[in-house]
């Protein structure tokens, strides 16, 4: 059962046992472009301890030094290479593992942040922000040459998407040995004025016409953490996951063999853990804000 913390205590107790804190972005550091109260006091708190903090969030319409950009504005330290974000883990991912070859080119159904990735790990790409694809005229193969060179296809939010990107995307995925990827599957992102489907519901309806899943590289998939133990050395035993949801930062965390903290912030309601009804995702600690912390300082 989580336990839940209340007391100086708890807290001490809670940062002496860990030397290494991830953290989940929307929903526990901020809300759309409102801050949560205490979380950069918490954040300096941790620093000033020695403690190493990251940054892992499966938002991928920004890349790294954009989504840096936003850190600044709300006053969070952050340095890029604290920064882990989906869009960051999919191109590693398409570049190291899968080894693209240089003639080949990802068909991306999604935002800058993921063109600026998959361009710094020397990917080639189309769709995303294209003028081309951003249109709501009606789409006809009469009129379209798919590009040959297409060997994948990435999937993240977009909030601009339409049947002309979803078509396209559905007839490069019925090839042969083209590979399905998504930069995350969740079905919501939380905003300042509530919640908005995410990069899962931009997925669902090509999974839908193809009938196959795509490979997920975000929370809660391990593609991620195998991403940040490449840049930063760690101890699994000594590391806690710090998030809103269950069924991406909260399972995220103990797959990969960390200790887990859930914020009541985000998208996670308390009755989820405590009520009649729990989910069967249960993390180590529950509080009601990362804001709570604040009372060892």
């Amino acid at each position: 059962m989580a336990q839940r913390l209340s007391t100086d205590a708890h807290y001490k107790t809670l940062v002496d046992q860990y030397d290494t804190w991830l953290f989940d972005c929307d929903g526990v550091l901020w809300e759309g472009t409102r801050l949560i109260p205490g979380a950069v006091d918490v954040l300096a708190y941790l620093r000033k301890l020695g403690k190493s903090v990251l940054f892992v969030t499966n938002n991928a319409t920004q890349s790294r030094v954009s989504y840096k950009a936003k850190f600044d504005k709300l006053g969070v330290e952050a340095h890029v290479d604290e920064i882990f974000g989906s869009a960051f883990a999919a191109a590693v991912y398409i570049s190291t593992v899968l080894k693209f070859p240089k003639d080949k080119k990802v068909f991306v159904v999604g935002m800058s942040g993921i063109e600026e990735e998959l361009r710094e790990e020397g990917i080639s790409f189309l769709g995303g922000t294209d003028p081309a694809d951003n249109t709501l005229a009606p789409f006809s193969l009469e009129h379209w040459t798919p590009d040959p060179a297409v060997g994948a296809v990435l999937c993240g939010l977009d909030t601009a998407m339409n049947y002309t990107k979803m078509s396209k995307a559905f007839q490069y995925l019925l090839r042969p040995g083209t590979e399905f990827l998504a930069t995350n599957s969740d079905s919501t992102y939380p905003t300042a004025h509530g919640l908005l489907p995410g990069a899962g519901a931009c997925a669902a309806p090509i999974i839908t016409a193809l009938g196959r899943q795509p490979l997920s590289i975000g929370k809660p998939a391990g593609t991620m953490l195998e991403c940040i133990k490449a840049k930063h050395d760690f101890d699994p035993k000594r590391t806690i996951m710090v998030g809103d949801r269950l069924n991406t930062d909260i399972e995220f965390g103990k797959n990969g063999g960390l200790a887990t903290l859930l914020v009541l912030t985000g998208i996670t309601k308390e009755h989820e853990v405590f009520g009649p009804n729990p989910s069967p995702t249960v993390p180590d600690f529950v509080t009601q804000s990362i804001g709570d912390l604040r009372a060892l300082i």
